[in-house]
């Protein structure tokens, strides 16, 4: 079966730096688009960046430029490197996996606080 796990978030200082990983198993990985999605407290899920199977990405207006998607088809894992973390991208962090239907991770929380 499909299983997606999450792993990276954690409590970092504004203008901090994480880097998100999601395993990806169940599937042949390298076919999909892939992505990320957070959730804040109180707000609906929201995209942050997608990827395809041939490494086209596509990012939210507010992570542009501070957020990289990437794959690593080898090891079926998904990445997202977050840089300059502002205390607005605290959320669950979501890895989503675009098949026959949309599987989702876990969830990873990320705090950014001082």
């Amino acid at each position: 079966q499909v299983q997606l796990v999450e792993s990276g978030g954690g409590l970092v200082q504004p203008g901090g730096s994480l880097r998100l990983s999601c395993a990806a198993s169940g599937f042949t990985f390298s076919r999909f688009v892939m992505g990320w999605y957070r959730q804040a407290p109180g707000k609906q899920r929201e995209l942050v960046a997608l990827i395809t199977s041939g490494g086209s990405t596509n990012y939210a207006g507010s992570v542009k430029g501070r957020f990289t998607i990437s794959r690593d088809n080898t090891k079926n894992t998904l990445y997202l490197q977050m840089n300059s973390l502002k205390p607005e991208d605290t959320a669950v962090y979501y890895c989503y996996a675009a098949i026959s239907t949309a599987y989702w991770g876990q969830g990873t929380q990320v705090t950014v606080s001082s």
